[in-house]
């Protein structure tokens, strides 16, 4: 499923026009992604759409990138706002379509930075211009949130989550934290390790030979005896933070945002080792029943009122500078504040594969061996 590489989707099977919406869409989406005003009635960049075009939006939240591919691959959504470690798999697995971006108006005003993401583009047909797979939507850090009872400072080092020490509320930190439940996590300990065995030669925490796999694997397997629970859910970790003695994690300003408006004491950090993140593209099912609602979605998602609105929402980066300013929800200093400039810094979540991007050949541990060596380190083998 993860890599072997199928026939190209033939160009002359992509939408040349957008004719009318066929009144629905149907969306995978991480939490928070598509807000209609029920959670919080100044965040609604749906209802407005709906109207307009015709097409009644149905969301479908996902937990993990995991769950989305398999949504996916049952092939009754239109659109997914897939990270980078999901994307290439729905690229190869034939999941996904190119995008025509004539069809696109807004993409002109789409950040550069992002415009031809390795995560994305593929040159599938083999014509030597790589296809663009979908429309990118936000990207931010994965940063340490911490509670400021048990950190008197933020903390310097993701030492905090993977090493056992006493913090500075006196106690240990075992059963203390959390880790992320998705083999993804493990570019995380190779982002630390990078740092703290630089004789391990890591240079790309997505990119790791079998020696650099093994030394992850058991920094992770040594971290399993602090970690109280592993967190895929946004919501669930938010209440590990309110009610059961969780002091620090890998998390996103999703969930930080959400404490602190609760007036929780939670902060946030990104440590010295740097952090990794995710820049998350729309993508469009190579099947999608409602292609007319998609396209007209994908159109929408980059409005920079909704742009903006949504990262200040989630606590992420507009995928669409201009957002940045006039925003009255995500103010003038929110990009910032969020990580705008930031880009060069983050380690950006993609999907392993064998062949390394370097002289090495093809001898780094690919996705599938992620995931399997994951799963045995969070059942304790």
């Amino acid at each position: 499923m993860l890599l072997g590489v199928h026939a190209a989707v033939a160009q002359g099977t992509m939408k040349t026009e957008v004719g009318d919406g066929e009144g629905e869409l149907d969306i995978v989406a991480w939490v928070g992604y598509v807000e209609r005003g029920d959670n919080d009635k100044n965040y609604d960049w749906v209802t407005g759409f709906e109207k307009d075009s015709g097409c009644k939006v149905n969301v479908k939240v996902a937990a993990t990138s995991d769950e989305m591919v398999s949504l996916m691959n049952e092939g009754v959504f239109d659109l997914v706002t897939a990270s980078g470690d999901a994307s290439l798999r729905l690229v190869y697995g034939d999941r996904v379509q190119p995008i025509n971006l004539d069809l696109i108006p807004s993409w002109k005003n789409v950040d550069p930075r992002l415009q031809n993401a390795p995560w994305y583009t593929v040159d599938k047909d083999g014509d030597g211009t790589p296809e663009h797979y979908g429309v990118p939507y936000q990207w931010g850090p994965n940063v340490l949130m911490y509670n400021t009872n048990a950190f008197k400072e933020a903390p310097k080092s993701w030492d905090v989550v993977f090493t056992e020490q006493t913090l500075a509320d006196g106690k240990s930190n075992k059963g203390r934290v959390q880790a992320y439940d998705g083999p993804i996590y493990i570019a995380d300990a190779a982002l630390y390790l990078m740092s703290k065995q630089p004789d391990l030669g890591i240079k790309d925490p997505y990119e790791l030979d079998q020696k650099q796999f093994d030394a992850v694997i058991d920094l992770l397997r040594t971290q399993r005896g602090l970690v109280a629970r592993y967190w895929h859910d946004a919501t669930a970790q938010v209440t590990d933070f309110t009610s059961e003695g969780i002091v620090a994690s890998g998390s996103w300003p999703y969930q930080v945002n959400v404490l602190q408006a609760d007036k929780q004491p939670i902060a946030s950090t990104i440590p010295e080792e740097g952090a990794t993140g995710w820049a998350d593209t729309t993508m469009m099912h190579i099947n999608a029943p409602h292609p007319n609602c998609a396209y007209k979605w994908l159109e929408h998602s980059l409005d920079p009122k909704l742009q903006g609105d949504l990262a200040s929402w989630f606590g992420s980066v507009p995928a669409v500078p201009a957002a940045c300013k006039g925003n009255e929800l995500l103010t003038d200093t929110g990009c910032s504040t969020n990580g705008f400039d930031n880009f060069d810094k983050i380690k950006f979540w993609k999907t392993p594969v064998a062949a390394c991007g370097d002289d090495r050949g093809d001898v780094c541990i690919p996705y599938y061996e992620w995931a399997t060596s994951y799963i045995a380190v969070i059942g304790g083998r």
